[in-house]
């Protein structure tokens, strides 16, 4: 066992009632009225934080990932007696969703939970639990109605306004619920679901080829981060081949890319900023193309498989795409100078939708919006995976909160991007493009920084079948913390604060 958590263990509030180490991985294993003392420990005083939560049926368990920077993952389980535990989110508000979902989903209840409502089952029948064991994925559930209560903010002037959950455009479906005093916005509830489609419940018993096709398709723009984490989690510590490194990180960088160009032009669309808009619509339209030429898709999939990569890039597409990103770097210039040069657009993003560092830790925020408000923290540092730990590159951090920090961060980290894809070219050996893996066994962890944030699959196996999948997407993390960050705004500026955080419907609704 490690030193660390040697050291880590002499100094827990309690003793574990057993505790191991898998595949570098620190696991406790604890009792139900444990796990929050435990978890609060860790994050308060270890500087951990909650990267996902969901419970196991076999063996009647809450599984509890906690990520300590720099030092390592750390797996709690905590046994249950029944179908109820002490709720976490009374001392830890990052829980506050994952309990909801696991009451709803898996039949476990959170006692004494501030808010026992549903979150992604729209009219779903009591005591019924798609991710319960007896629970057959071909069933039928018919819808039953009911009404959801919305937070009521009640006085004079008070006024509500819906939106969604059928938007404009190809946008995925959510409700925004808005209480105003006159333009501010003094409360906002997000409902989502819409699009929930059982992927987990798919995932039971899947065989690995089309489980990597199903991980590849939760959210189509981040394809290639959602296969990885898939790929690393099945491989389980299995050594993939050093080109196939350097390749998943190419694949990864140049999705991030596109995702961020996408979202530049997307916050000047939103403040009828029509010429930058169009030109960063055209960059991404380029990447895109690029995409195609080197992997034969416009969004990377089919890149990926368990145990390296599926696409190779010859030295021709090497010199294809060396070149194509010095031409992106110098195109993108004058799009940066007529953003940062415009009084008008920075008066609209300047200490627009502001989220500060002390909310982005209480609702473990992630990604691009968690570096925005100060939080230094990124999954290809702090917990290297592919080739990440033999790049130098700087985690792109800023202070404010705001749209323009969001903004900054973005751009920062795509030029960023541009460098790792270049060191990969000129670090790239020849060499195996995959090895075969065994068949899985146990839990397996996938935990990679997608365009949008931190994301974790996991996975458990037993006789090489898989029993329960657990997809967190960065969505997730985020979704809540805009409900803080438009506090004070004024409902037209809702749609560049949600551009400026570009969080997946598809992602979050599984």
């Amino acid at each position: 066992m490690r030193p660390y958590d040697i050291e880590l263990l002499d100094s827990l509030p309690f003793p574990p009632s057993k505790y191991e180490e898998r595949q570098g991985r620190l696991h406790l294993m604890v009792q139900e009225d444990q796990v929050r003392p435990l978890l609060s420990f860790l994050i308060k005083k270890e500087d951990g934080e909650l990267s996902n939560l969901y419970h196991l049926p076999s063996g009647n368990c809450i599984m509890a990932l906690v990520v300590v920077p720099r030092r390592g993952v750390i797996v709690i389980e905590g046994a249950l007696e029944g179908t109820t535990y002490p709720s976490l989110t009374i001392e830890l508000p990052s829980a506050h969703w994952y309990e909801r979902e696991m009451m709803e989903m898996s039949g476990i209840v959170p006692l004494d939970h501030p808010n026992m409502r549903p979150l992604h089952l729209h009219d779903w029948p009591k005591n019924e639990h798609p991710l319960s064991p007896s629970f057959p994925s071909d069933r039928e559930v018919p819808l039953v109605g009911g009404t959801y209560h919305y937070r009521k903010v009640e006085g004079e002037g008070i006024m509500e306004v819906p939106v969604g959950p059928v938007h404009a455009g190809v946008i995925e479906p959510g409700h925004f619920r808005f209480s105003t005093a006159g333009e501010p916005i003094i409360n906002l509830e997000v409902r989502l679901g819409f699009v929930h489609r059982g992927v987990e419940k798919s995932m039971e018993g899947c065989p690995l080829p089309r489980a990597l096709r199903l991980t590849e398709r939760i959210s189509g723009d981040n394809g290639v981060a959602h296969s990885m984490a898939f790929c690393q989690a099945v491989e389980m510590g299995t050594d993939v081949p050093e080109r196939a490194k350097m390749l998943r990180c190419i694949y990864s960088e140049m999705e991030r890319i596109y995702n961020h160009l996408g979202d530049i032009g997307g916050m000047a669309t939103d403040v009828a900023f029509a010429v930058p808009a169009a030109a960063a619509a055209t960059l991404r339209e380029r990447m895109l193309r690029l995409n195609h030429d080197l992997t034969g898709h416009r969004l990377l999939w089919g890149t990926m498989v368990p145990g390296g990569v599926a696409k190779d890039i010859d030295a021709e597409r090497s010199d294809h795409l060396q070149n194509a990103l010095v031409d992106l770097g110098l195109s993108f210039d004058p799009i940066e100078d007529t953003l940062f040069n415009s009084p008008s657009f920075l008066d609209r993003v300047e200490t627009t939708g502001t989220l500060s560092l002390s909310q982005a830790k209480d609702l473990r925020a992630t990604g691009p919006v968690a570096r925005a408000s100060g939080w230094d923290r990124d999954a290809r540092r702090d917990f290297p995976y592919a080739a990440y730990a033999r790049m130098g590159f700087q985690v792109q951090v800023q202070r404010e909160g705001d749209v323009l920090s969001r903004l900054r961060v973005k751009i920062g980290e795509m030029r960023e991007s541009m460098s790792i894809v270049k060191q990969c070219l000129d670090l790239m050996q020849d060499g195996e493009l995959r090895v075969e893996v065994p068949v899985p066994d146990g839990m397996g962890v996938g935990l990679v920084e997608s365009p949008r944030g931190e994301l974790v699959h996991c996975v458990h196996f037993e006789n090489g079948k898989m029993i329960r999948y657990k997809v967190r997407d960065p969505s997730f993390c985020n979704w809540p913390t805009m409900e803080k960050a438009v506090l004070g705004n004024i409902v037209p500026d809702f749609p560049l604060i949600n551009k400026s955080y570009n969080l997946s419907y598809a992602g979050n609704d599984l």
